[in-house]
């Protein structure tokens, strides 16, 4: 995923940074009058000093946000040391994110209110943290931002364990960093007009926040699947989009893909036979995202790709449609093996694959 992908997903996760952390936004946004103790929040205006009371009303929403830049970047970096540490598995990583997609499928219900038994296993912030946050909102918006990092918000988790896959300190950094400067315009705003925000715009805000976790969650729950090796129907593979058919060529069997920027190619295969398989890259087409293959069933383990041929190698030993996935589980392919290879015709790559039915 590049870093300008990931400034997007932070923009448009932002809607659910409103619902979860908006009251706490605005509320730091109130700012109190050395003189006269008087509190008024950041809509107000001074006729005194105009510009000066202007822009000190900006500021409450500014250190806020910074503050959770700073913590989320510096979050981002641990983790991706961690990562590195670590060295996750495919299955690990699979594993992982669909916990996380799960819960956050649960969170956007809680948010929506359809299943309140649901609240009893949603994720909550433990209480040393809430009591932190409650008490530093009279410490200044800057800390009570910092502190914001540590919040279980789903989307927020789910770009942690982005960073936790780079398995790099800088790397896990950046992604946090663009990822965070994404929901800053929105929060920002939200902040400097918190005043005329009105009771219906925020329940109307909260609905498409929350299917908006829920598509995340279910994106992320693939994600998972993907890793482990599966995938939901909604998200099949269509085969007869160029397909590569693998030839026999003595003794072993050739097939030469294309990589995409944002998908990979589907191969068909013939059991029993090794395969070589040529993945032509080109320098425009490579990404953050698509640059490492995992292909659990065949032992293809984050085959890292670079520019021009990259040649993966592997013996089919039984039929099926198997999933692979780039190293993060978002862009995913089919390796289709059959009985016999020259029996294949374009009428049988048109089929779907049946989803949980894939071994």
């Amino acid at each position: 995923m590049s870093y300008g992908l990931l400034f997007v997903v932070g923009l448009l996760t932002s809607l659910h940074c409103i619902a979860m952390c908006g009251g706490i936004n605005m509320s730091v946004c109130i700012k109190y009058n050395a003189g006269s103790g008087k509190s008024e929040t950041c809509g107000e205006t001074n006729g005194e000093a105009k510009k000066q009371v202007e822009f000190a009303h900006l500021m409450p929403s500014f250190l806020y946000n910074l503050g959770r830049v700073i913590s989320y970047t510096v979050v981002g970096g641990v983790v991706g040391a961690l990562g590195s540490a670590i060295g996750f598995s495919g299955a690990a990583k699979g594993a992982v994110a669909i916990i996380s997609g799960v819960f956050m499928i649960i969170m956007g219900l809680n948010m929506l209110n359809l299943f309140p038994v649901l609240r009893k296993i949603s994720p909550r912030m433990p209480k040393i943290f809430g009591s932190k946050i409650s008490n530093a909102k009279n410490k200044g918006p800057l800390l009570v931002g910092l502190l914001n990092g540590l919040m279980p918000c789903g989307p927020l988790q789910a770009m942690q364990l982005y960073a936790l896959g780079t398995g790099s300190f800088v790397a896990g950094a950046a992604s946090m960093f663009m990822f965070s400067l994404g929901t800053v315009p929105l929060m920002f705003v939200l902040g400097a007009i918190s005043s005329v925000v009105s009771g219906k715009f925020t329940k109307k805000m909260m609905k498409v926040s929350a299917v908006l976790v829920i598509v995340l969650g279910v994106v992320m729950l693939n994600r998972g699947l993907s890793l482990s090796g599966y995938n939901l129907p909604l998200f099949n593979a269509d085969f007869g989009r160029s397909s590569g058919i693998a030839k026999i060529e003595g003794d072993v069997q050739v097939v030469v893909t294309q990589l995409e920027p944002g998908r990979y190619e589907s191969i068909i295969v013939q059991k029993g036979i090794p395969v070589k398989w040529t993945i032509k890259a080109k320098k425009e087409d490579l990404n953050g995202c698509n640059n490492a293959i995992v292909a659990r069933e065949f032992g293809i383990n984050n085959k890292k790709l670079g520019i021009g041929d990259n040649i993966i190698e592997f013996t089919p030993d039984k039929e099926g449609d198997f999933v692979y996935s780039c190293w993060m589980g978002m862009i995913h392919g089919y390796i289709k093996v059959v009985d016999d290879i020259n029996a294949v015709n374009r009428n049988d790559i048109n089929e779907k694959s049946e989803g949980f039915n894939l071994k």
